[in-house]
C-alpha cells in the first residue's frame, strides 16, 4: 500500500504521519508531499527516513491512496490530477465537502456510501466531525427537527502561526498576528471570514455539512463559533430538539455504545470532557447530557474532541482504512 501524505510538514500532516504508525497502518511505501520550500527535506516515518517530493513528483508515484492536507486550493488543483493517475484522494480541506458529486465521510457514520469509483472523498470540517459523530445515532432514534451549536476553537484549528501568536503573547513577545487581536485572556466571535449572511464560513460548515452527512436536509442548523486560548481541542455546547420524547439515560446509553464515542458524565466526580485530556487522543468525548426544561423534547450536551486528531487527521486515516478493508482501492 503507497500512501502519499500531502501537507507532510504541516500540523495536520505531521499528526496523519503519528496517527498512521500508532494503528499499524499497511504502509509499504510513504510519500511525503510538501510544498516547494520543503522539497529535499527529511522526514522519518517507522523508523525509516523518506524525502519530501514535490506534487508532480508524487502524482507520477501513481500512490494507492493520498491523504491531503494543503489547503483548499491546492486540493481544488492536484486531487484530480492524483485521481486521474488512478490515485484515490481523501481531502482535508473544504474544497469537495459540498459537491454533490463527491461524498463527504465519517466512517462510523457513512462509510458505507463509498464506493470503487470514489477517487475524491471529503473529510468533513473539524467541528463537524464531532458534532455528528453524536448527533448520528440520536437522530436514527429520535428524529432531530433542530440544532444550535456554540462552538468553543482550538487556535491549532488555523494552525501553527495561530500556536505561535498565543504562545509570543503569553511569553510577552511582540510577533506576528494571525487573528485580528490578541488570543491570550480573551474569546474572539469569528472563526474564518464572514459571508454575506453574517455568518462565518466554519458556523455555515456546521449547518451544511451536518445535514449532508446524515442525509436529512429537513435538519435545522444554526451555529456560533468562537476561537478560545486552547491548545487542546475543540468544544461545543450542542442543543438538539428532536421530534420525539426521549429518556436521558437511554440517550447515556446510546452514545455510550456508539463507535468513536466516550462519555463522560458524573456529576459526582466531577467527570466532563475538556480539550486539556481530549488532546492526543482519538475518540469524541461527550458529557453534560441534560434535558432542555425550557422546551419540550429538547436536549443538552457538552462535545470536545482533539480537533487535529478525529477532527482530522484520525478520520481521513478511518476512511482509508474502510477503504482497504472493504477492498475498494
Amino acid at each position: 500500500m503507497r500512501i502519499a501524505v500531502v501537507g507532510a510538514t504541516g500540523m495536520v500532516g505531521e499528526i496523519m504521519l503519528k496517527v498512521l504508525a500508532e494503528r499499524n497502518f499497511p504502509v509499504t511505501e510513504l510519500i511525503p508531499v510538501a510544498s516547494e520550500k520543503s522539497i529535499g527535506k527529511e522526514i522519518e516515518f517507522n523508523g525509516k527516513k523518506y524525502k519530501v517530493v514535490g506534487l508532480q513528483t508524487a502524482v507520477d508515484s501513481k500512490a494507492d491512496i493520498a491523504l491531503f492536507s494543503a489547503g483548499g486550493e491546492t486540493s481544488l488543483e492536484w486531487a484530480p490530477k492524483f485521481a486521474a493517475a488512478g490515485t484515490t484522494v481523501i481531502d482535508n480541506s473544504s474544497a469537495w465537502r459540498m459537491d454533490p458529486t463527491k461524498k463527504l465521510v465519517v466512517p462510523e457514520i457513512n462509510a458505507g456510501e463509498l464506493t470503487a469509483a470514489d477517487k475524491i472523498i471529503a473529510n468533513p470540517n473539524c467541528s463537524t466531525i464531532q458534532m455528528v459523530l453524536a448527533l448520528a445515532p440520536l437522530h436514527k432514534k429520535y428524529t432531530i427537527k433542530r440544532v444550535i451549536v456554540s462552538t468553543y476553537q482550538s487556535i491549532t484549528g488555523t494552525g501553527v502561526k495561530a500556536v505561535q501568536q498565543f504562545e509570543n503573547e503569553c511569553a510577552g513577545i511582540e510577533g506576528d498576528m494571525v487573528y485580528k487581536y490578541k488570543i491570550n485572556r480573551n474569546c474572539i466571535p469569528q472563526c474564518d471570514s464572514f459571508e454575506a449572511n453574517g455568518y462565518t464560513k466554519e458556523e455555515m460548515k456546521l449547518v451544511n455539512e451536518t445535514k449532508k452527512i446524515l442525509s436529512d436536509n429537513s435538519i435545522k442548523v444554526t451555529a456560533t463559533a468562537v476561537r478560545v486560548p486552547v491548545v487542546g481541542g475543540h468544544s461545543e455546547a450542542v442543543n438538539v430538539e428532536f421530534a420525539h420524547d426521549f429518556d436521558v439515560s437511554e440517550v447515556r446509553n446510546i452514545l455510550h455504545h456508539t463507535d468513536g464515542i466516550t462519555v463522560q458524565d458524573n456529576l459526582d466526580t466531577y467527570t466532563y470532557p475538556m480539550p486539556r485530556y481530549a488532546e492526543g487522543k482519538n475518540d469524541v468525548f461527550v458529557g453534560r447530557i441534560r434535558r432542555d426544561e425550557s422546551q419540550q423534547n429538547t436536549l443538552n450536551m457538552w462535545i470536545v474532541a482533539d480537533n487535529l486528531r478525529k477532527g482530522a487527521a484520525t478520520n481521513t486515516i478511518q476512511i482509508a482504512e474502510y477503504l482497504i478493508e472493504a477492498k475498494l482501492v
